[in-house]
């Protein structure tokens, strides 16, 4: 018989900012399926019985069919992505895979959500999010024509951007081309937020604008948060205006 495929967001950083239900289905699963590190992230809920599956970035896919070959099999299988696994995570490539089987041999399948970046950072910086997007710079799954048009056409809004996967070691020009978009449209004064690492031990926030901030200062776990033009400081908090001002 079908086993279960639980597709997991661990949320950003450590346990606090975890769901009650992807620490249950965690604990409970068969087999941990994962990119080694977000593996690592759930170790505190991890048995000695459970069946470790470690991914290397980039395999993406390949972990999605795995986790679910397994669940095909009758194990309980818990697929986990950082953050919520439908924002950038496992969700959208397991789903498209159990979508091609047929009923009998489908398992039962939940999309467990968790607590994403964008909603973490906005929390430790105020509440600057009102109106916004999220976009990825990654181009490992998409072609970066398709990224830079994205990122014009959402630089041409009055939108908060929350920017995921902004530079790594070897993606370091993709950010500098990305404000250079943002800025044919908005103020070079622009708030803009880095926040590394949010929800973990190590958590590190950064203030600057968007024609002064650091692009070397910027790594994989930063989320970038580029603030709307209603936005404003009001004390130490950056908070978005319900209602901004009207242009033209």
């Amino acid at each position: 018989m079908p086993g279960v495929l639980w597709i997991v967001g661990l949320g950003p950083g450590g346990p606090a900012l975890r769901t009650g239900r992807a620490a249950q289905v965690v604990a409970e699963a068969d087999v941990v399926v994962g990119y080694g590190p977000y593996v690592d992230q759930c170790a505190d809920l991890l048995r000695p019985e459970q069946e470790l599956r470690r991914g290397t970035m980039g395999g993406e896919r390949e972990r999605a069919e795995d986790a679910l070959e397994l669940a095909v099999g009758g194990r309980r299988v818990a697929l986990v992505s950082s953050g919520d696994a439908g924002i950038f995570g496992m969700a959208g490539l397991a789903l498209r895979a159990v979508a091609e089987l047929s009923d009998d041999r489908r398992p039962t399948v939940e999309v467990v959500p968790g607590v994403t970046a964008a909603t973490a950072a906005a929390a430790r910086l105020g509440a600057p999010l009102g109106d916004f997007a999220t976009i990825s710079l990654s181009d490992v799954l998409v072609p970066w024509e398709q990224v830079e048009a994205r990122v014009a056409a959402l630089a041409a809004t009055d939108l908060a951007l929350a920017i995921y996967n902004p530079r790594s070691r070897t993606r370091t020009w993709q950010l500098d081309r990305a404000r250079e978009l943002l800025l044919a449209h908005r103020d070079g004064a622009t708030p803009v937020a880095l926040v590394t690492d949010v929800g973990r031990e190590d958590e590190r926030i950064e203030h600057a604008t968007l024609a002064d901030f650091d692009a070397e200062r910027v790594a994989m776990r930063t989320l970038v948060f580029v603030a709307g033009p209603g936005a404003e400081q009001v004390g130490p908090w950056l908070v978005a205006s319900r209602h901004p001002p009207a242009t033209g």
